[in-house]
């Protein structure tokens, strides 16, 4: 056999073209399918040699040869397959203390920690709706003189804002006067017409405070011989306009809003949150966030409500934050990227544990205290943490087990980890877990590893591929054996009759020969790309000859079908999806019929 592999190395290096090599490629896999390895004896007899030593191609892992030569695929030279003899499961591999510094293998031991993660948003700054405040005209009258004729400006409690004038606030001066003066002619007067004085009086004065006026304004006028034509209002609190709804010489009605007024030395952060980070939002969690405008600069605030109704245009919530902006660095209508620092325990619940035992406000939670009181701003009771549900009680489960995200190899879902078992000599298993959320660079382990454990993080995938070559139980091979064949040797197909042998299922010749037609066409080289088409009917020859399986003879038949007039006729798309088509075909055939993994 030595002697034909190296007959047979000898031709293929002596040819150029493609084609004659994918012939000779397929004569060789189909010689070696089709025919056992026998010794001749002297007594003439025909016995199956025992095998020693298998022989695989480490780009190929699922070819198998008795002895050394080339690999029938992509003809590489086979490397030795040395059999398990150290009693090691077939999910262990045993690596040299050299072959592990060589693969850079690193591992990390599996850990109790805080499982964080940053949950990263955007939105914008707005005006804190509790802090807006309207001037509106208490009664009928024209607008005078406008002393803030802009939006924008500041203006602080107690500055004037408009002067109007209005008959019937003339008209309600006039009887303060007359009644002051009523009062003080009668001062000598019995008592009850003292007291008759005194209540005409006040009420009066109350007539003018529910018309606006301040109590300074009313003693002023108290003062006067005639009332004024002219009154002036005056702000209510300090803050921007943010809008002026009225000009010099209009009239308003009673309840027009001459002005808006936003205390801007605190504002809401608005920030949008995705469906999928709807789970790790919770009230009270720290917020920090930036603005393109302020480079450098961190801003912090707390949660203090999450919108319950989803908005089903964005399929996002909205989070508010409160934020103290008394150096008015922040202004509404600024973007903001916002950072909300969400922290797991162990049962995948969000936590605050840094406000365990505090006392928070339920509406503004950026009120935190140490003892019981009440909030500064809306003056509600503080209450504990804990009854928001914001702090799980439970010290211990704070923490969770966790493992480097390089740490994992995952195929669909499942999940591989490699462990390096305790001892000198360097042994590593491979162990499918059961992960949870991912957390910034870490993964949450809810099984399959113990604190303490020893998992690699670098060096992982040369584990796994040299697990492959040896036909253990791998990442993309879970059940272990050859991963391109099957293992039914002698088994029963769909039919009832006898399968034939593992390699007789090989479909990788003719999906190898296929995809280089396919890659040679793309490149618009149609010359190779008709030479590995020619290759392709003759692998599909061989392998219907060799397979017999009735349900997939048509499908040979129609491959060299479309190939028979190939040499005659530009080749075309159609021609390669078809026999495509018809290899995809054969494949799930080949897979579903004999179990191929």
């Amino acid at each position: 056999m030595k002697k034909y592999f190296k007959k047979i190395k000898t031709i293929i290096q002596s040819l150029n073209t493609v084609s004659v090599t994918f012939i000779v490629s397929a004569f060789l896999l189909g010689w070696w399918i089709s025919s056992p390895v026998v010794n001749h004896s002297n007594h003439g007899q025909t016995t199956v040699q025992i095998e020693a030593e298998i022989w695989t191609c480490s780009m190929h892992p699922n070819v198998r040869l008795p002895e050394p030569g080339q690999c029938p695929i992509c003809f590489m030279d086979l490397i030795p397959l040395v059999s398990d003899s150290d009693g090691l499961s077939s999910n262990q591999l045993s690596l040299s203390k050299d072959a592990v510094k060589l693969a850079e293998i690193t591992t990390v031991p599996v850990h109790y920690g805080t499982a964080k993660m940053n949950i990263r948003l955007s939105g914008k700054v707005v005006t804190d709706e509790t802090r807006i405040s309207n001037i509106t005209a208490w009664f009928p009258g024209r607008l005078e003189r406008m002393f803030v004729d802009y939006t924008g400006i500041t203006v602080n409690k107690g500055d004037h804002m408009v002067e109007l004038y209005s008959p019937e606030l003339y008209s309600a001066q006039e009887e303060l006067i007359q009644a002051r003066k009523l009062m003080d002619s009668n001062r000598s007067q019995s008592s009850l017409i003292l007291r008759t004085a005194e209540t005409t009086l006040e009420a009066t004065r109350e007539k003018l405070r529910l018309m606006g006026l301040m109590d300074e304004q009313i003693q002023a006028i108290e003062t006067m011989d005639k009332p004024s034509n002219i009154v002036t209002v005056y702000s209510p609190m300090t803050g921007v306009v943010i809008n002026k709804n009225g000009v010099e010489g209009a009239y308003v009605k009673t309840g027009t809003t001459i002005y808006t007024i936003a205390d801007l030395s605190r504002v809401w952060v608005i920030l949008e949150a995705y469906e999928r980070d709807i789970p790790w939002l919770a009230f009270g969690q720290t917020v920090t966030f930036s603005t393109e405008s302020l480079p450098g600069t961190i801003f912090e605030g707390r949660i203090s409500f999450i919108d319950p109704i989803l908005n089903e245009k964005t399929r996002t919530v909205k989070v508010r934050i409160n934020v103290s902006n008394s150096n008015g660095l922040l202004k509404p209508g600024m973007f903001v990227h916002g950072n909300i620092h969400a922290v797991i325990d162990g049962n995948g619940k969000v936590i605050n544990p840094e406000l365990a035992g505090k006392w928070i406000c339920p509406m503004h939670p950026e009120i935190v205290n140490n003892h019981q009181g009440i909030c500064d701003v809306c003056g509600m009771d503080l209450v504990k943490s804990e009854s928001l549900g914001i702090v799980n009680t439970a010290d211990h489960q704070h923490e969770s087990l966790l493992i480097p995200a390089t740490a994992v190899l995952r195929t669909g879902e499942r999940a591989i980890v490699y462990v390096r078992l305790p001892g000198d000599e360097p042994i590593f298993k491979g162990r499918e877990v059961v992960l949870g959320q991912r957390v910034g660079e870490h993964y949450i382990v809810k099984s399959g590893l113990s604190e303490g454990e020893q998992v690699v993080v670098r060096g992982n995938f040369k584990i796994d591929s040299a697990m492959q070559i040896a036909a253990k139980l791998s990442m993309m091979n879970p059940k272990g054996g050859s991963s391109g064949a099957g293992h039914n040797h002698g088994g029963k197909m769909e039919n009832g009759k006898t399968h034939p042998k593992r390699d007789e299922m090989n479909i990788e010749p003719l999906l190898e020969a296929f995809s280089m037609a396919k890659s040679a066409f793309e490149k618009g080289n149609t010359v190779k790309a008709k030479e590995a088409l020619t290759a392709v009917g003759f692998i599909s020859e061989k392998m219907k000859s060799k397979n017999r399986l009735e349900s997939i003879d048509s499908y040979y038949e129609s491959i060299i079908q479309a190939l028979q007039h190939l040499h005659h006729v530009p080749l075309k798309r159609d021609v390669l999806d078809k026999i495509e088509l018809d290899i995809d075909q054969i494949n799930i055939k080949l897979q579903k019929t004999y179990g191929v993994q």
